[in-house]
């Protein structure tokens, strides 16, 4: 694979230009009041060769005959000059408002920016192209306003992305991503340097038309395309570097571990320790410890590789465009073991001018990507080892094939020790992709009426292979009898949507009306089989079902299949007056197969909005450049909910009535028939430019209710729940994006962008007996209830650590408990003098209340640096691998808790002493279970230098050298690896690495 990439850059150094080089020079000025414009960009269309104006105007490049020059400049409207044989070219730039005429990608068609009344956000693809990483969904973090990345360290997994928070409880929070007009759940199989543009619609309005999948926001998503009548431009970007895990969470080291055991009192842990002693010999530093001291998170991590290599050509002529990208990805995990993700993805795309009405376009992705998953539960294995355990014992003759330590041994109830499930788990996924779509526009009326019809196809086949390999490390840890898993999904999703578009323009009026209808055809089908005690198990070649014992199959085969038809009819009206008035009404009609109780839903959405700059008394205000008010409304019915379906019972009982046993029968049912939920949102706007222009803003304020929102209910007596739309639930919120941008002269220009985003979510009705439904385990509840956060973690509020028995004595509560010093005191809410139940309070949400992200960009001469920033607060973090302690006692802790437990009078007033850890009393759900979850983070820093062709030689391709650091730091207080928890509740979480990268980019 080197060799291979190596002779194919040798193939982009060695190529050359036939065409004649001509020097051109000229100077820029400005049509309004003729004064030359230094610092304009002079590119030459189609490559990345150019320069910018200098103090007088003036520019100078080498161009070749027939190439054309783009000249652009914050403020003006871009001008482009074919270059023939002239020497001298002159230009003159009319005023613009910056960026306001930029086409921007909505659904089924184009806007510009400044007629758009919606909520809807642009990221540039240099942007996501700057984060190395499997998922481009990855490279969102602190960009948008108001949404919300969750990263997942593991290779080839998603992030979490909310958009504005959560809208529903039953039917998933993710976006919908659209792709080349295709509808996908995850865009895990994309790679960033096939990406062309990239919009997220974030409000009802925007996101109306693309009806019940998109209601928790849409993120549309066009693949690179060719330009007519472009030479082919041939480009290579490469990096490779690695990942290394940050803020190592810091384990009781074996000192501490020991004196734990001590002061804990047990007799059973103190055992243990002496066995240790007693196995492995006493430390020379301290004899009365173990002579080992194992770090066992610094035994299961690794530096891990990561390499991207993506080779492209666009072009064109002058009916045909044309684009092809082939890219391949590679990452292991951080966790050392068969950890793995690699992906080899093309890309293709041609658009064809048939005659003057008629273009066709097909596009198409294939991605093959092999990934091997983590062992997950090692994670939590690691954090509960005990440091008095080595990792490999060589006393423990007996094991096969490998020497591991067991806990067991020294006493311990499990064997903590997580390098066996690492080594003798092998679960690989084999994930292929194929996206083709085939479109057809014909112009009606030219330029007025256009009939589209596009087809788009997604097949998606995963194969797993999941082997379970035999051990013996001791007799009650060991794994007998060989098993495989064998598992083919296979997707496909069907797409057929046509659309009639007419534009006009009469007088001060433009009216764009588009109507059209869609439909989709959704299949899946699963099988799945488990055999046993596989016949020449040590070999690859033999993991497959037929080398398995035919006689284990029964009760382990299994397949399921499932089809799903949708059809939709919607259409959308974009008027303006004098580019000063704006309306766009939307409605879409849609009927689909999982709700028979209500298979059609008709949802409408509304946008205005007020250019007030072209008003007669905002004109030479001075200040604003453009101002715009946006307002909208619309309704979105959420289709994302599992099928209605369910069981009804009959059970026999018996129960007491007059203190008599009374057989009877109960009947009961957990049929589910469902309607969408209903989301309505109101979101209110401003888009400005300020300053010449070199100051974007755009702020929003939303209100987002979800009516008829599915909860669980509880069922009296058979302690069962079923799903009803019997909640409603409400999220606000205020989002603000800015951004300056500016050229200081010729070799100087820079730019800095913030955002911020709040977030207000809680429950506003829940109509059932309980008024509140629970989720979570009982240990580690969570609960939802009207005026608080759905899903709050819920339990005793600690107020202090008993200090001394004269403390303990004072206290009814902590006598009718027999409780010591050490122990938790929890905060009697209801004032009777007995911690219960009703004492339990909200203690906090895993929804951050506040998310803000920012950029600097620097640019001098060739050099350009860039850093971002993200972060978030407001929201918390269960910790419930420290509190997991309830259901095993011994096992280590963190040494967190090592150094701040209550060990006397004054050493503490929130950690519990070591003996009080192992107590019910202080193990229930509490304030010290929950933690901060707020950090901040430097995001990404890239420096990058570009040698110009000119310096390389004739005739030679242009190059950059890229170093970028990928979440080099981030600041928290979180007891943990990483304060990003999707659901905030950490377990078993992957550490997010930070990952540090050299790479190269080639053009020519």
């Amino acid at each position: 694979m080197k060799t291979k990439f190596s002779l194919i850059l040798l193939l982009f150094f060695s190529l050359i230009s036939w065409s004649q080089q001509i020097e051109v020079n000229g100077v820029v000025t400005s049509a309004s009041d003729g004064v030359p414009l230094p610092g304009v960009s002079v590119i030459v269309e189609g490559t990345s060769r150019g320069g910018v104006t200098d103090f007088d105007g003036k520019y100078s490049i080498s161009v070749q005959s027939g190439e054309k020059l783009s000249f652009s400049y914050i403020g003006f409207k871009t001008q482009t000059v074919t270059v023939t044989d002239q020497t001298t070219i002159n230009i003159t730039l009319e005023d613009d408002v910056e960026s306001l005429n930029e086409v921007v990608v909505i659904g089924y068609g184009t806007q510009k920016k400044a007629d758009l009344t919606g909520a809807i956000a642009t990221v540039k693809s240099e942007e996501i192209e700057r984060t190395p990483n499997s998922n481009v969904a990855q490279s969102l973090q602190g960009k948008v306003a108001g949404v919300q990345i969750t990263s997942n360290g593991s290779p080839g997994d998603s992030p979490t992305v909310r958009i504005r928070g959560v809208g529903s409880y039953a039917a998933g929070n993710n976006p919908l991503y659209v792709v080349d007009g295709m509808f996908y759940d995850n865009i895990d199989f994309l790679d960033s340097s096939q990406i062309e543009s990239f919009s997220v619609l974030k409000d009802a309005s925007s996101i109306s038309i693309f009806g019940q999948k998109g209601t928790n926001g849409v993120i549309i998503i066009e693949t690179k395309r060719g330009s007519r009548e472009q030479k082919p431009v041939f480009t290579y970007n490469g990096y490779t570097g690695f990942q290394n895990a940050q803020n190592v969470v810091k384990m009781a080291n074996a000192e501490q571990f020991v004196t734990m055991a001590y002061e804990s009192g047990s007799d059973a842990d103190i055992e243990f320790v002496e066995n240790a002693i007693q196995r492995y010999g006493r430390s020379r530093v301290n004899p009365n410890i173990p002579n080992v001291n194992t770090d066992w998170y610094k035994e299961v991590l690794r530096v891990a590789p990561i390499t991207s290599h993506n080779i492209g050509v666009t072009g064109g002529s002058e009916n045909v465009n044309y684009s092809l990208n082939a890219s391949y990805f590679s990452q292991e995990g951080i966790l050392d073991m068969k950890n793995e993700y690699e992906r080899f993805n093309i890309q293709s795309s041609v658009d064809v001018k048939v005659s003057d009405r008629l273009k066709i376009g097909t596009n198409a992705i294939f991605s093959n990507a092999t990934k091997y998953n983590p062992e997950n539960s090692a994670w939590f294995q690691t954090y509960f080892a005990v440091p008095i355990l080595p990792v490999y014992d060589e006393l423990n003759v007996d094991a096969d094939p490998i020497p591991f330590s067991d806990a067991r041994v020294l006493g311990y109830r499990g064997s903590q020790n997580p390098f066996p499930v690492m080594t003798f788990n092998n679960n690989r996924l084999k994930i292929k992709k194929i996206l083709a779509s085939i479109n057809m526009e014909y112009q009606i009326i030219p330029d007025k009426l256009k009939f589209r019809s596009a087809y788009s196809h997604d097949y998606s086949a995963i194969s797993e292979r999941n082997v379970r390999l035999p051990y013996y490390i001791t007799e009650n840890s060991q794994r007998e009898v060989s098993s495989i898993r064998r598992a083919n999904v296979a997707y496909s999703n069907q797409i057929w949507d046509n659309t009639l578009t007419y534009t006009d323009s009469f007088g001060d009026h433009n009216l764009t009306v588009v109507a059209g209808s869609s439909y989709r055809d959704e299949q899946v089908n699963d099988f799945s089989a488990t055999g046993n005690n596989i016949q020449g198990i040590g070999l690859e070649s033999s993991w497959y079902l037929n080398f398995a014992d035919p006689t284990s199959f029964s009760n382990q085969v299994n397949e399921i299949g499932d089809r799903f038809y949708a059809m939709a009819y919607f259409g959308r009206a974009e008027y303006n007056y004098k580019n000063k008035y704006l309306l766009n009404a939307t409605i879409r009609t849609e009927g689909d197969s999982k709700f028979p109780k209500e298979i059609w839903v008709t949802t409408p959405a509304v946008g205005l909005g007020w250019v007030l700059t072209e008003e007669s008394f905002m004109q030479d205000n001075g200040i604003f450049d453009f101002l715009k008010l946006r307002a909208s409304w619309g309704q979105l019915a959420n289709g994302s909910l599992g099928d209605s379906s369910g069981t009804r019972t009959v059970s026999t009982i018996t129960t007491a009535i007059n203190d008599v046993a009374t057989a009877g029968i109960i009947s009961s049912s957990n049929y589910t028939d469902l309607e969408r939920e209903i989301l309505e949102e109101t979101n209110v706007g401003i888009t400005a430019r300020l300053f010449d222009s070199r100051l974007s803003l755009e702020a929003d304020y939303y209100v987002r209710d979800t009516k008829k929102l599915v909860i669980p209910v509880d069922q009296p007596i058979v302690s069962n729940t079923i799903l009803e739309n019997v909640g409603e639930m409400r999220t606000q919120g205020i989002e603000v994006a800015a951004n300056w941008s500016q050229t200081l002269n010729e070799n100087w220009s820079f730019s800095v962008g913030a955002n911020i985003a709040t977030l207000n979510n809680e429950m506003t009705k829940i109509n059932s007996e309980a008024g509140y439904f629970d989720t979570g385990q009982a240990e580690f509840r969570q609960r939802s209830m009207v005026g608080e956060p759905i899903e709050a973690f819920y339990g005793w509020e600690v107020i202090g650590v008993y200090q001394n028995q004269e403390e303990i004595q004072n206290d009814p509560i902590a006598v009718a408990n027999g409780l010591e010093p050490g122990d938790f005191k929890f905060r009697d809410i209801d004032e009777d003098g007995d911690i219960d139940a009703s004492d339990r309070a909200v203690l906090g949400s895993y929804l951050p209340s506040f998310v803000y992200g920012g950029n600097l960009q620097v640019s001098y001469k060739q050099f350009d640096l860039s850093v971002s920033f993200s972060g978030q607060t407001g929201n918390d973090i269960l910790n419930r691998k420290r509190g997991e302690v309830l259901f095993t006692n011994d096992t280590n802790m963190d040494a967190d808790f090592a150094i701040n437990r209550w060990h006397g009078e004054g050493t503490s007033n929130s950690y519990p002493s070591s003996a009080g850890r192992r107590k019910a009393w202080n193990q229930r759900m509490s304030t010290f279970f929950v933690e901060d979850g707020s950090y901040f983070r430097v995001q990404n820093i890239q420096l990058a230098y570009t040698i110009p062709s000119s310096k390389l030689g004739d005739n030679m391709p242009e190059v950059k050298l890229i170093f970028t650091a990928d979440r080099p730091l981030t600041v928290f207080n979180y007891n943990g690896f990483n304060p990003e928890v999707s659901n905030g509740i950490d377990r078993e979480t992957y550490p997010i690495p930070a990952v540090y990268t050299f790479g190269v980019n080639i053009k020519i």
